[in-house]
């Protein structure tokens, strides 16, 4: 019997009008539903013509989560007054309840996406819900936009329709403009926002650490459970409390010991059975509860008898570093939208409150919606399905946000390597199957490598311990995890072998010719199949022991393992889980299995290269043969005087630029015309040659040949020069190099008949000459139309006046010049009248004498 009374309590119920009409008039539209409205519940009932007048059509519901899936399909059939399985089923991987009566059906987008590429068509499906597209999962984004396609090629007549409960609906309206050409798709809101909430910042204490990667300040998770007390104290009803990842959660928990009332765990990787004992709420006069939770519980899901959200203010986001294939975790401030999200728990079944753990003052800082998964997350999964689809660069369809071009090089490299797709960027056969299997292409392509070298059954069940990580107590060991997994009565164990079935079931549909073996593994006991199996799945993450400790992989990141695990003695290790925080130099090996080097060498063989490598290390030129596995070197050979000439002097023009043109000999000659070119570059300019470091090193063809082409290490740099080499970047075509002497010359003549030498060291001519030797010269000396700065000495030849303008000094400086020195050299002459007296080098005796 349907719930009418229940039904009639959403606030949904009252667009549901305008959505029909929106689809039969356009054939898509966006709705907008607050949290709580009802929108995942009732709209699919409505669609469908289970409730209401409507047309009896088939609906498939999309939902970024497994758990929102289940839930979301138990809350329609119980709307209905059936079981799951009737007129409402739902399909997740592993699990499928739907029958001949199903006229909903929900299913995960990445679900969808899979049936989408192998029926683009959607036969039998009237009508595509997609669920919570503000959250801006990347196979909800990939989803819409192929079927938008869909619409627009195949099937007009398919109704599209892209829920949001955050106000970002224009923009998806937008989107899906391109399906008719009329317009942006009408918008339909609903205005309920469920019972409401009230809300109360709980900020913490002072002297709390910003989280970096996954680590959170404890401090933090302390004030997280004193918060939950406090609300269980002040409020009825149970607790939904929002921790970024299972690691706080377990935390928090431990914090939360002696509470009266009954703590759950719930995350994805969270049993089916809690998960379910959750999504059933309270028996009548059973203990409150506390329910700790990641964001699997931000949307499309109801939690029974909670009246209460405690939000940490935090969540979690993948990360990529593209170079070196390795992905991690970020714990990053919770966006306003997933903020709103997550409030809106509290409301669902009664007015609700909401205790978020920062202050009010943050709450403008934060970003308004979460990160686009398409811009941070690893792309080799999407470029493998768009090239599948037909567009392999992804500009031909419609998404928010264009997939970054360095994300998408990086992925069509992992797929060219394992034969994904041409290079072209076209999915090959290969490609194909891969997509079908379900798995990323690095997983596909262990699977079906892997089945071919130590049988289906066995490269099933590693890769599906590599498809969903086990338990941190299984260890780090693999090999390991493989053996408690299949001993494990727990949720993992039996959700492991559930999956493992299924890639069996997979691998035997999508199964290719015989590749042939070569990989060493030998008796393929349990640490050789699982090293086998995870180097096919990530060959960049190969490692070997490096002498001084640690690890470092084909990819170039060094590694590490953790005290006292058991791998720490493996020459090589084929790495599955790792991660690496922009705070650590190297990556810490969560998950890794035994592999011997021949087992590496055949996994990474794409990366294998063997060459000359001659390149500038430690000050001088290294020449070498090396036989590399990427950054790992095999073996390596010394080359001596057989390095390749241009090699070498590529490698030597390293050292230049690193170290610098005094790898050269220079005179004091040299230094001194490198100075006045560069004082008539700067004043002059072209046909003046620029004698900067790295202007002289770009035209070392110019200057430095032939000498450059025969050296073959630094002592021949020592060799060279530079004055006699530098002097060919003087314009000898146009004949200014005649002009050198005369436009920056070496020495100049003072009035007493001594030749000067000029430093041009400064970036400004000085001239440094002793006072009297100035006498009678009115005029201060110039160089290219520049005046010397003139630094006149005592009879002693230490400084005792500076000037650019002679005529000033001796009218308004000598004459304390004079005070100041005629006392402490009374044999030197000191005139009155500077400028009429006779200049000199001598004494005035001296001078007397010479008369």
């Amino acid at each position: 019997m349907i719930r009418n009374d229940a039904l009639d309590l959403l606030p949904v119920r009252h667009a549901v009008p305008e959505l029909l009409t929106a689809l039969a008039e356009r054939g898509t539209a966006v709705l907008h539903a607050p949290p709580g409205t009802g929108k995942t519940t009732l709209v699919p009932l409505a669609l469908a013509g289970l409730i209401g007048d409507g047309p009896r059509r088939r609906v498939l519901v999309a939902e970024p989560r497994r758990m929102a899936v289940r839930a979301a399909a138990r809350r329609m059939a119980w709307l209905l007054g059936e079981e799951v399985g009737g007129a409402v089923g739902f399909s997740v991987r592993g699990e499928r309840r739907v029958g001949p009566a199903t006229r909903v059906e929900v299913v995960t987008t990445g679900l969808l996406l899979q049936r989408l590429q192998r029926d683009p068509e959607l036969a039998g499906v009237d009508v595509v819900l997609l669920d919570e597209c503000h959250e801006r999962h990347l196979d909800a984004d990939t989803a819409l936009a192929f079927l938008v396609d869909v619409r627009a090629a195949l099937r007009p007549e398919l109704k599209l329709i892209a829920a949001s409960a955050t106000s970002d609906a224009e923009a998806w309206a937008e989107l899906l403009t391109v399906v008719d050409g009329g317009g942006p798709a009408p918008i339909v809101r609903s205005e309920g926002e469920g019972h409401g909430y009230e809300v109360r910042f709980a900020a913490p204490p002072a002297g709390i650490r910003p989280a970096h990667g996954t680590w959170v300040d404890p401090a933090l998770l302390r004030h997280v459970a004193a918060t939950v007390r406090l609300a269980l104290e002040r409020h009825e009803g149970d607790v939904l409390c929002f921790l970024p990842g299972t690691g706080e959660i377990a935390r928090t928990a431990g914090l939360l010991a002696g509470l009266d009332a009954e703590v759950l765990q719930l995350h994805g990787r969270a049993p089916t059975a809690v998960q379910d004992a959750v999504l059933r709420g309270t028996e009548p006069g059973g203990r409150r509860r506390v329910v700790l939770s990641t964001s699997v519980a931000e949307s499309s899901l109801t939690v029974p008898g909670v009246r209460i959200v405690v939000d940490s203010g935090l969540a979690r986001e993948p990360r990529m570093d593209h170079a070196r294939g390795l992905g991690s975790l970020a714990t990053v401030p919770v966006s306003v939208a997933a903020a709103t999200q997550r409030s809106g728990r509290s409301m669902r079944e009664a007015f609700g409150t909401v205790y978020r753990c920062w202050a009010e003052a943050e709450d403008g800082s934060r970003a308004r919606f979460p990160s686009p998964e398409i811009r941070i997350a690893d792309l080799t999964d999407f470029a493998l399905r768009v090239a599948c689809w037909g567009d392999p660069t992804a500009e031909g369809l419609a998404l928010l946000d264009a997939p970054p071009a360095g994300a998408m090089a990086a992925a069509r490299s992992v797929l060219a390597a394992v034969g994904a797709v041409d290079e072209d960027g076209r999915a090959t056969d290969r490609g194909g199957r891969l997509a079908r299997l379900g798995l990323h292409p690095r997983l596909g392509r262990a699977l079906l490598d892997g089945a071919a070298e130590v049988g289906v059954r066995r490269a099933a069940e590693v890769v599906a311990l590599l498809s969903e990580e086990p338990p941190r107590e299984y260890g780090d060991d693999l090999a390991a995890a493989w053996r408690s997994a299949r001993r494990g009565a727990d949720g993992y164990g039996a959700r492991w072998k559930a999956e493992a079935r299924r890639l069996e079931r997979s691998a035997g549909e999508a199964a290719e010719p015989e590749r042939g073996a070569g990989s060493g593994a030998g008796a393929r006991g349990d640490d050789a199949v699982a090293g086998l199996v995870t180097a096919l799945a990530f060959p960049e993450r190969v490692a070997r022991a490096r002498e001084q400790g640690g690890y470092l992989m084909v990819s170039g990141s060094g590694a590490r393992l953790a005290e006292g695990s058991g791998l720490r003695s493996t020459p090589w290790l084929a790495v599955a889980v790792a991660d690496r925080t922009a705070r650590d130099a190297t990556a810490r090996v969560r998950l890794a299995a035994v592999v011997d080097e021949g087992t590496a060498r055949w996994a990474a063989d794409h990366l294998r290269a063997t060459g000359e490598e001659v390149h500038w290390e430690d000050g001088d030129v290294v020449a070498r043969s090396v036989d590399r596995l990427g950054a790992v070197e095999l073996t390596v050979r010394p080359l001596g005087s057989g390095a390749e000439p241009a090699l070498v002097r590529e490698a030597l023009l390293d050292g230049l630029r690193r170290e610098g043109l005094g790898l050269l000999r220079w005179s004091r000659d040299a230094s001194e015309l490198r100075e006045r070119l560069a004082f008539l570059y700067g004043e002059v300019g072209e046909p003046w040659p620029d004698v900067a470091d790295g202007a002289l090193v770009d035209r070392a063809g110019e200057w430095l040949e032939p000498e450059l082409s025969r050296a073959s290490r630094r002592a021949d740099l020592g060799r060279i020069d530079a004055g006699a080499a530098l002097r060919r970047l003087l314009p000898w075509a146009t004949g200014e190099a005649g002009r050198l002497d005369e436009l920056a010359p070496e020495r100049i003549e003072v009035p007493s008949g001594s030749r000067i030498r000029v430093d041009y060291g400064g970036g400004r001519p000085v001239l440094s000459v002793k006072l009297q030797e100035m006498f009678g010269l009115a005029e201060t000396p110039r160089v290219a139309g520049v005046p010397v700065l003139v630094h006149l000495l005592s009879p002693a030849g230490r400084p005792a006046a500076v000037t650019a303008d002679l005529a000033s000094f001796w009218r308004e400086g000598y004459r304390a010049v004079r005070a100041e020195l005629r006392g402490r050299y009374p044999r030197h002459p000191w005139p009155e009248d500077p400028s009429a007296a006779e200049p000199t080098r001598h004494t005035s005796a001296r001078l007397r004498r010479e008369r």
